[in-house]
């Protein structure tokens, strides 16, 4: 088995060999197809979340040891089962739901690993898709895909799933309501596509890249905004109406959550996605006075991925752009995330 490889925080990523493990008990051994890479995975790569206020969240912290393999947007094929194993037949072909819970508390019992109180997500948590080969540790976390491109079909895992969640839950969006979406990255781009499926808001995208701008406009958004203009927030609200029902912030820093906290109507609803970092101040009283909702959303669960897949599968969500790489360029994939504005759409790994 061959594996692309943290091996120092923040260092280009190795390739290691291993031997091909042996599935045991639940377990199947997944033979991966394509990996897709995420923004989250230089957070993963650098070893911390930046908090703010020159405080870290350390991927140490969460028990994480070197050498380490990240990878959670995983298809493939089931080539091994474990002795326990049902479900599945060597030969099968599965996207891979990544967000595992620890199967033991309350929320997990309540089929909400989401929000697991000790999560073992791979990828992030044990060894993910940067490899030729995966353990996923039980069946249920198979979900079909269909005759859906699989360099497309695994983005769903993280990218499309992530959105699905956030916008169920700025749910229900009449017509004549304005989606903010800040950020036209991977995940936010997807957005543009997913949302149609959802709702017939008319949708706004916000994003300082003219390059992600245009992007935006080509999958259907119906205005874009340069979000570090002077007056993002006034054009925001001339072209919604007085502001806007719901925004989704794909970025996560300071400025830009202001900024889709700023362009809400009364009433409105703003979720956080985005993990860029640091923190956000801002007068307590308005939550209050002006009705608002500030929440965050963390990925989906697995029922949300499997309603996610059928919709896809009916063909009712347009495709995200990718790209694919071999699992050798890794590092050179990561960094280009880094700079940003240099990635449209999703890069996808080839083993």
């Amino acid at each position: 088995m061959r594996s692309c490889q943290i091996v120092e925080w923040g260092e280009p990523l190795r390739m290691r060999e291993y031997p091909t493990p042996e599935p045991r008990g639940a377990e199947v051994l997944v033979k991966v197809a394509a990996c897709g890479v995420c923004h989250t995975d230089v957070h993963v790569w650098h070893g911390y979340f930046d908090l703010g206020d020159g405080e870290r969240a350390t991927i140490e912290s969460r028990g994480v040891e070197l050498p380490f393999t990240m990878g959670h947007e995983v298809i493939g094929e089931v080539v091994a089962l474990g002795p326990d194993a049902a479900g599945v037949s060597v030969g099968d072909k599965r996207l891979v739901f990544p967000w595992i819970g620890c199967g033991a508390c309350r929320a997990c019992a309540d089929d909400r690993e989401v929000d697991c109180v000790s999560p073992s997500p791979l990828g992030t948590r044990r060894h993910g898709g940067y490899s030729d080969h995966i353990v996923v540790p039980h069946a249920r976390y198979l979900v079909a895909y269909g005759d859906v491109p699989e360099t497309l079909a695994c983005t769903y895992a993280c990218s499309g799933l992530t959105v699905y969640s956030a916008l169920r839950k700025v749910m229900p969006l009449a017509d004549g309501d304005t989606l903010l979406v800040v950020g036209a990255g991977g995940v936010g781009l997807n957005a543009v596509n997913v949302a149609p499926a959802l709702t017939g808001a008319r949708i706004v995208v916000a994003d300082i890249d003219p390059g992600k701008r245009r992007a935006a406009l080509d999958a259907g958004a119906a205005h874009v905004v340069d979000n570090a203009a002077a007056d993002a927030v006034e054009e925001v609200k001339e072209l919604s109406g007085g502001g806007v029902r719901a925004a989704i912030d794909f970025v996560g820093g300071p400025e830009t959550v202001q900024f889709g906290f700023d362009s809400l109507c009364r009433g409105g609803a703003q979720v956080v996605v985005g993990l860029y970092g640091g923190r956000f101040r801002f007068p307590l009283p308005f939550l209050p006075l002006h009705n608002r909702t500030l929440r965050g959303s963390y990925v989906g669960s697995l029922e949300e991925l499997e309603e996610l897949m059928a919709l896809v599968m009916a063909g009712k969500i347009a495709p995200l752009p990718v790209t694919t790489r071999p699992l050798e360029e890794a590092t050179s994939v990561l960094e280009d995330l880094q700079r940003g504005g240099k990635v449209v759409g999703r890069t996808v790994l080839r083993p």
